[in-house]
């Protein structure tokens, strides 16, 4: 991808941002020294308004100078419980804890965007917003940060965000217009049978068995009781069951989730289950309990959004399948038309092969620069500085 020679000036800047946030991973909502260290960082640049949001969060506006619109570009900022295994000097200094999902390269990309901008507002145009948001992977800040009306000031006319993606190539970007990302759903299921000694097994009711009979029966749910034409996932990921290997389990738990991206896919799901348990507790004689939980919406890319992306930075784009994936990204639909897209990651010359939340998951960081090029790109077919840009 061709780079500007001010974003390829930003290489330094990019990587030690990358590699300072790689080192300081943090739950959601607990993002106290990254949301120090983008405090600090953000304070050096030429801001109009720094605004703090959802404990941890942070909002930079750039004022344009003739503004027809505004445009928002969003990072995520929280790391996982992941024990990290890449082996390198600038590892995770959090036991336990790492950014495994690449968030530390969007803050960085983030950083450096709004660097370029503050260093470039004599020709900016159009007002600048970045969204610097906690707790992505869970509970979710996005909902909270548009529920707060924390983004209503500035009358956003789209919104950007980003996903590094080891499954595309390095420096490629996918996308696609309409739904991108799935709705997540959680589920846990409690089977309450009977204990009794493992030698005796007729004087108790086995959960461990019932689960496994139910671990069959919920995949024919998704294959016997769903459209074809719908795409949905049902995991189950998790099951904890028993007290001792002579003893019949009086109870199991199956945890789980389901993925898809029409709401009625969902509706019908949850219907079957309940027929299910129904029909377990007749013919076992056990018990069971279930909690649902839906959670975020699926990511819809605005039609016109994906258009103007591609063809800014058609040359560098793929068209990617919907992802089973999820993120709550989709809350700021609520807010204004909105594009998410993948910047590939993958280099097996490289080794940077292991895919999200993988404890070995690293990427090469140069490849950042290419995401704050596209943002440029479509900040550029707003406010047309294409010319001072290059110099």
């Amino acid at each position: 991808m061709k780079l500007w020679k001010s974003v390829e000036a930003l290489k330094k800047d990019v990587i030690m941002l990358r590699r300072d946030l790689h080192m300081i991973p943090e739950d959601g909502f607990k993002e106290y020294k990254t949301s120090a260290y983008i405090e600090a960082y953000l304070k050096t640049l030429e801001i109009d308004h720094l605004k703090k949001v959802a404990d941890t969060g942070w909002i930079a506006l750039f004022k344009g100078n003739n503004p027809k619109r505004t445009l928002g570009f969003r990072a995520d900022m929280d790391g996982l419980s992941v024990e990290e295994a890449t082996g390198v000097e600038f590892k995770s200094i959090h036991d336990g804890y790492m950014h495994a999902c690449g968030h530390d390269g969007h803050m960085a990309i983030a950083l450096a965007f709004s660097k370029w901008v503050s260093d470039h507002k004599a020709s900016l145009e159009d007002n600048v917003v970045v969204i610097y948001q906690p707790a992505e992977e869970g509970p979710g800040g996005a909902e909270i940060i548009v529920k707060e009306g924390a983004l209503e000031e500035f009358k956003l006319d789209a919104i950007f965000a980003l996903h590094l993606f080891p499954e595309i190539e390095e420096g490629v970007f996918g996308v696609k217009d309409g739904p991108i990302m799935a709705m997540p759903s959680e589920f846990d299921i409690d089977i309450i049978g009977k204990s009794a000694h493992g030698a005796k097994p007729h004087l108790g009711v086995d959960s461990i068995v019932i689960a496994a009979n139910m671990l069959q029966d919920l995949q024919q749910i998704v294959s016997r009781k769903i459209d074809p034409v719908d795409n949905v996932v049902l995991t189950v990921g998790r099951i904890e069951g028993g007290e001792r290997r002579n003893v019949i389990a009086g109870k199991t738990r199956l945890e789980g989730t389901i993925r898809g991206f029409r709401l009625g896919v969902f509706d019908v799901i949850e219907v079957e289950m309940l027929k299910l348990f129904k029909a377990y507790e007749l013919q076992y004689g056990c018990q069971i309990t279930y909690d649902f939980r839906r959670q975020y919406p699926p990511v819809i890319n605005d039609d016109i959004l994906t258009a103007t992306f591609n063809k800014v930075n058609g040359e560098n784009t793929i068209l990617v399948k919907p992802q089973m994936l999820a993120e709550d990204f989709s809350y700021y639909n609520e807010v204004a038309p909105c594009l998410f897209f993948f910047l590939g990651t993958r280099n097996e010359n490289k080794a940077y092969i292991y895919g999200l939340h993988h404890a070995k998951f690293d990427f090469y960081e140069p490849v950042l620069l290419n995401a704050v090029q596209a943002y440029l790109n479509l900040l550029n077919y707003y406010d047309s500085f294409y010319e001072l840009a290059e110099v």
